[in-house]
């Protein structure tokens, strides 16, 4: 008799298992065109005016879409062999649905006995918009389970980091168009293109002024895009592939390995997660100190304050320069705010720094270590990245104090200390501003073209070819004069992969600056070539200072300025990378010869 029950226990599981992936597969495909319909209709929403029918009809939709996944959370828990197993992996999706199901269910219940009423007009309110973000949340589980989907298009690395911008850009294109995003203005598509460009690479070049020109909701939007394109949207889709148990996982973590240079593949897992632990605390810690520091600036309300100190401090962090007053922080109210200017400093400094090298000098595993191991040091990356910094910021801020005197008269000697500091600071990678960038002598236009060129830290939210190339560059240069055979930093060897590398991205850089540069003094015949060169340099090198001409560009003057952005983001030798073709072989040599050079 038991082994009878037992033969029919066995076909039943046979038969779930058989139906089992085809209701999977069912439900995937469902699953997939209930979000793009939750997309589309929160698009619609929250892009145009609302209407009684069109927030009736968001709302069917939403709660439609709740009972949609409570239906396919229960088939998975009935078709799972260990369903408790499910429950305990899934609980948080559980535990949301279950939230929100009683809510509809049962509101006065909800609010009356649970909460006692305390939640009322916040659930009541904002019912609509909590289920949204539930849904965002639902979207990020389900990107984290495309690692195969994504590993399938056997796409090179590279490829798939500027696919990545690439969509992300379009997005941000398409969205800035919609109506509620702008205030009364029509917003054409080249503006558009050339704003989410701007945004998304963390460049803060604009064609309008972001402070009147966009509705709060096109500021958000505007956030939302420097926050993905400043700690990299590919360090998310990694981040997903890599914590799923995806058997391309590893692809994604080699990706990461060249692109935050990290010295072990085991290293990459936990580099992505302290990309988002350290950039949502120190951009949360960076909101609240400018919260308070405003002084006697005039807010409509403490929520007004609060969304401009958080819109300074992601896109401070995220070294993107874009501001929500008219003239930047040279803004009459602003500009004498010099603790404010010191708090944005920090920002811009720690987001420039880089992950990899963040982690090797602030995290608590790094600190614990080197106080257990005395002899253990700072890596070579982190010791070059940190000096060649404080170098650049010291030389800058030097450089301008000395030829700027008429812009710091008036400044008692710690202003004009701050205002020095500030403008180095910025000028390497970040684009805030506190005096007037057109009104500047050529001699400090030039040298900070060459700040805005070397750039920020590599694996960074910064641009410029990066400080580390440029060390290696200058210490290989001088190497070569004395004769030396070997590169060496802090008694440690350069590998000639990374001397040729370095090169290959200052020639590269060099070439597209002067290719862009050439281009616009055709499209831009009456503008004067030192601010050609200056605006061309700000955008390849993510900058985003100007003289004051972006706005007046030609079309094909904000095409020049939009490709050398994006060019200069995603990195040079990363084009070159997803753009060339695969050796087969390089196991051969010709006949060697000598070529006279100098």
């Amino acid at each position: 008799m038991p082994s009878r029950l037992f033969k029919i226990r066995e076909k039943i599981n046979l038969r779930i298992f058989s139906s089992k992936e085809l209701v999977e597969k069912i439900f995937h495909v469902l699953s997939f065109l209930v979000l793009v319909l939750v997309v589309a209709v929160a698009v619609y929403y929250y892009g145009f005016p609302k209407t009684t029918t069109s927030m009736r009809f968001n709302e069917r939709v939403m709660k439609l879409s709740l009972l949609y996944f409570t239906i396919r959370y229960v088939v998975f828990v009935f078709y799972d062999f260990h369903p408790l197993n499910f429950i305990k992996e899934h609980r948080f999706e559980g535990s949301v649905l279950l939230f929100f199901l009683i809510y509809l269910l049962l509101p006065s219940f909800f609010n009356e006995i649970v909460f006692r009423g305390i939640f009322t007009d916040l659930i009541n309110n904002h019912s609509v918009l909590l289920l949204q973000l539930y849904f965002i949340l639902i979207i990020g589980i389900e990107l984290s389970k495309s690692g195969d989907k994504i590993t399938a298009l056997n796409l090179k690395p590279a490829t798939l980091l500027i696919l990545s911008f690439v969509l992300l850009i379009g997005a941000g294109t398409g969205l800035l168009m919609l109506p509620e995003m702008t205030v009364g203005h029509h917003f054409s598509f080249l503006n558009s293109l050339f704003t989410a460009t701007s945004a998304s690479c963390v460049t803060g070049l604009i064609v309008v002024d972001t402070a009147t020109f966009f509705t709060l909701k096109g500021k958000v939007i505007i956030m939302i895009l420097i926050q993905l394109g400043g700690i990299n949207i590919i360090s998310f889709a990694t981040f997903f592939a890599t914590f799923s148990k995806s058997s391309g996982s590893i692809k994604y973590q080699s990706l990461m390995k060249e692109f935050l240079s990290t010295d072990r593949l085991s290293d990459s897992k936990s580099v992505l997660r302290s990309i988002v632990e350290f950039s949502l605390l120190i951009e949360g810690i960076g909101t609240l100190l400018l919260y308070f520091s405003w002084g006697n600036m005039h807010f409509s309300s403490w929520k007004s304050q609060l969304f401009n100190s958080a819109f300074h401090a992601v896109s401070a962090f995220n070294n993107a320069g874009f501001s929500t007053f008219t003239n930047n922080l040279a803004t009459e109210g602003i500009r004498n705010l010099y603790w404010l200017q010191v708090i944005i400093i920090l920002l811009i400094f720690f987001g420039g720094f880089g992950f990899v090298a963040m982690q090797d000098l602030f995290s608590f595993k790094s600190i614990r270590e080197r106080r257990r191991v005395p002899w253990k040091k700072l890596n070579t990356g982190t010791k070059i990245t940190l000096y060649m910094s404080l170098s650049l910021i010291a030389v800058g801020a030097f450089v301008f104090y000395i030829l700027q005197k008429e812009t710091l008269s008036g400044e008692v000697w710690y202003q004009q200390l701050v205002t020095s500091v500030f403008q180095s600071v910025t000028t390497r990678t970040a684009g805030f501003n506190t005096v007037n960038i057109g009104k500047l002598a050529t001699p400090v236009l030039i040298f900070f073209i060459f700040l805005m060129f070397v750039g920020a830290g590599p694996g960074s939210t910064g641009g410029g070819i990066k400080v580390t190339t440029f060390a290696v560059i200058v210490k290989s240069a001088i190497a070569t004069i004395k004769g030396e055979k070997n590169v060496v930093f802090f008694k440690r060897t350069i590998p000639f992969g990374t001397i040729d590398k370095a090169y290959s991205i200052a020639l590269f850089s060099i070439s597209v600056i002067f290719i862009s540069t050439f281009f616009l003094s055709i499209t831009e015949p009456g503008v004067d070539l030192m601010k050609l060169l200056f605006e061309e340099f700000s955008a390849f090198g993510t900058v985003g200072l100007s003289t004051g001409i972006t706005a007046s560009l030609s079309a094909a003057g904000k095409s020049i300025i939009i490709l050398s952005m994006f060019v200069g983001r995603i990195g040079t030798l990363t084009l070159a990378m997803a753009l060339s073709t695969r050796v087969i072989s390089t196991k051969y040599r010709y006949a060697q010869t000598s070529v006279m050079v100098g």
